[in-house]
């Protein structure tokens, strides 16, 4: 997909997964967002608009002129985000395919943000401009074991015939350990205004 962009020479393209759960009017805070965002032209080449934040004990540093943005710390999966043309020669020309880090662990390596520093060495840049929306504007589908939760794989089995279950199971992910509940201290309130309309409660629509 990078190499597509790439090779169409787009100006920003916006990526999500098949499976997300999409903010009621997400359309018009998407293009909100957006618009705020050319308006005060801070140097961009990922804005998260899905994911899953991993450091919760500090807030994160709002972007001064741009409500509802701040810089994205270390964060994981990759439910949804907005790429540059830019952005996307960087993560092309970091040769992800020849390490096979998962997405997920490497865009936090490119704007240099993850903490396990034997991934930092095996790319040569990682000055990557990375950004996300606050609040989100995509959340994932329901996780293992919750109510309409449905998979295809994280309830097969490992092998044909084989009776052992893959265990998937959000309790036991070594990650979904490390990720604590934000710390009230940490929620990134300053580009949360009582008015803001990317900040409006709503209900969530599928697509």
């Amino acid at each position: 997909m990078w190499k597509e962009v790439a090779n169409r020479e787009l100006e920003k393209t916006l990526v999500t997964e098949d499976s997300v759960c999409f903010e009621n009017q997400f359309k018009r805070k998407l293009m909100k967002l957006m618009g705020d965002i050319q308006q005060a032209q801070p140097d961009w080449e990922l804005i998260y608009i899905g994911r899953k934040r991993m450091r919760v004990q500090e807030p994160e540093k709002a972007v001064p002129s741009v409500m509802n943005l701040v810089e994205a710390d270390y964060s994981c999966w990759t439910l949804g985000y907005a790429v540059s043309f830019q952005g996307t020669q960087k993560l092309i020309g970091a040769e992800p395919f020849s390490k096979m880090l998962p997405v997920g662990e490497f865009l936090p390596v490119m704007y240099n943000k993850h903490p396990v520093g034997k991934y930092m060495e095996y790319y040569e840049s990682s000055d990557l401009e990375a950004f996300s929306a606050e609040p989100l504007l995509v959340y994932l589908t329901p996780y293992t074991g919750q109510p309409g939760y449905l998979s295809d794989t994280e309830t097969s089995t490992i092998w044909d015939k084989e009776p052992l279950s893959a265990d998937r199971d959000r309790t036991h992910s070594w990650k979904s350990r490390q990720h604590g509940k934000i710390h009230s201290d940490a929620l990134n309130e300053d580009v949360l205004p009582s008015q803001s309309p990317l900040n409006a409660p709503s209900s969530r629509d599928e697509l």
